[in-house]
């Protein structure tokens, strides 16, 4: 089951696909070995790194992230403000502390390849890692894939059947129409069999745990983002606004000089503090994805502080029904950007953020699902052209759009009675086809799009 503990998960910017995935398999790969005989005769590892994480793994960290991760260190339990730190040790000492246990020498220039050449037969953001004994000979080696939203898997594990677990939960559900029909048959809402389906699997209070966890997480991140100020790394000398704007609304907010739509310069505001954040490799929650982290949080914090009425178990209610939608685009379509181009991240995003927020509004499943519906419909063909291989432009900017959409999208669904043409299930296979067919160079590779014709500028 892909639920809300797979589609929020708790890490470090910029990228859920190039950062948190390569983090998690890297500290994977590396904590297996420590467990076996062969630590003690480990004395070398390279890690190679295919399409998109190849051409652009530099802008998006990869490097740094397989590093954490061969020491040891995960996404959510790594200190965002040790990263520097630890990635400065091994460049400056040359060596590496193999799982945490093991020293070993270690060269980033040689040890982690970019090879921009090499086939990714099975998904473009594949990587290999390799351990070798004191004559050379290879100990161990694999090969994985970041297939989005922090998600990882064996590259020999893509296209085997999924083991299926239907029986185990009670609402169990692979589309759109089954939402549907299930809410109809059991009278509940969205959120309710969610919450239900979770609830099969581990403690309630568990889910209700993560769930507080994540709000508390993605609010702090806006809080932080909105009292940050100074550049983002990276070289694109890209100043952060969001302190700015911040300070601007709060001398507005009390006089006659309140504009009519300045609750969407506070939306926008929301979404650009988070994804500003993520650029700086800070602590973000994948919602689902990295590059679009801002939509979800900035959607949630309108309803918290803008909505009448919100309270916690709202918060519940919207990050549940969030998690249905983004679970229908993983199973039957993607969430990655090196894969079907930004309509898998900020189009999913908005696509979740708008069914969360009809929810908590009184839509009805019939609503919500148009909701999500709209979201997604008018994001197909987005492309990811990041500049300089950097989650900055035009993904900051690009959140505060999606965030402004999601609300929009739930305006719409909620002044409907849900009927619509274009069902939720058609809009999804259609982004799954137009990500297929978008050429790959608008895919996570800044190969063409805005980041090649800046620079021409």
């Amino acid at each position: 089951m892909i639920g809300v503990f797979e589609l929020f998960k708790i890490g470090i910017g910029p990228s859920s696909s190039h950062t948190v995935g390569p983090m998690k398999a890297a500290s994977a790969f590396a904590t297996a070995l420590a467990q076996t005989n062969a630590l003690p005769r480990i004395a070398r590892v390279r890690v190679d790194l295919f399409g998109s994480l190849a051409w652009t793994g530099k802008g998006h960290g990869t490097d740094k992230a397989v590093i954490l991760g061969l020491s040891g260190e995960t996404p959510e339990g790594i200190d965002p403000d040790m990263v520097e730190q630890i990635i400065a040790d091994v460049d400056t000492r040359h060596v590496i502390r193999f799982a945490g246990r093991r020293t070993i020498p270690f060269d980033a220039t040689t040890d982690i390849v970019f090879d921009r050449l090499s086939a990714t037969p099975q998904h473009p953001n594949t990587f290999a890692m390799t351990v070798f004994d004191t004559d050379g000979g290879v100990l161990s080696s694999e090969r994985w894939c970041s297939i989005g939203g922090g998600f990882v898997v064996r590259e020999d594990e893509i296209g085997l059947p999924r083991v299926e677990t239907a029986d185990a939960q009670p609402y169990p559900f692979r589309s759109g129409r089954d939402l549907l029909a299930l809410g109809a048959a059991s009278g509940l809402s969205i959120a309710e069999m969610v919450m239900a389906n979770e609830a099969s699997f581990r403690p309630a209070a568990d889910v209700v745990a993560h769930l507080d966890r994540v709000v508390t997480v993605m609010m702090a991140c806006i809080d932080r983002g909105m009292a940050t100020d100074g550049e983002l790394p990276g070289g694109l000398n890209v100043r952060r606004r969001a302190p700015a704007i911040r300070r601007q609304l709060g001398q507005v907010s009390d006089t006659n000089r309140r504009s009519s739509h300045e609750v969407m310069d506070w939306i926008s505001l929301y979404a650009l503090a988070v994804n500003e954040e993520n650029a700086a490799g800070s602590r973000v929650v994948t919602a689902p994805t990295n590059g679009a982290a801002g939509i979800v949080p900035a959607t949630l914090r309108y309803y918290r502080d803008h909505c009448a009425g919100a309270d916690t178990a709202g918060e519940h209610c919207f990050l549940l029904t969030a998690s249905a939608i983004g679970a229908l685009f993983k199973m039957n379509a993607s969430i990655s950007g090196a894969e079907v181009g930004c309509q898998g991240e900020v189009g999913v995003a908005c696509s979740m953020a708008a069914a969360g927020l009809a929810a908590v509004l009184g839509g009805t499943n019939e609503q919500i699902e148009n909701a999500a519906e709209i979201g997604m419909e008018h994001h197909l063909g987005l492309t990811c052209d990041p500049i300089g291989g950097l989650v900055q432009i035009p993904c900051i900017e690009r959140n505060a759009f999606g965030a402004i959409s999601a609300i929009n999208a739930a305006s719409l669904a909620l002044r409907g009675d849900g009927s619509h043409i274009v069902s939720l299930d058609k809009v999804i296979a259609t982004m799954r086809e137009t990500g297929r067919d978008m050429q790959s160079k608008y895919k996570e590779t800044s190969l063409g799009g805005l980041a090649v014709n800046l620079p021409e500028c």
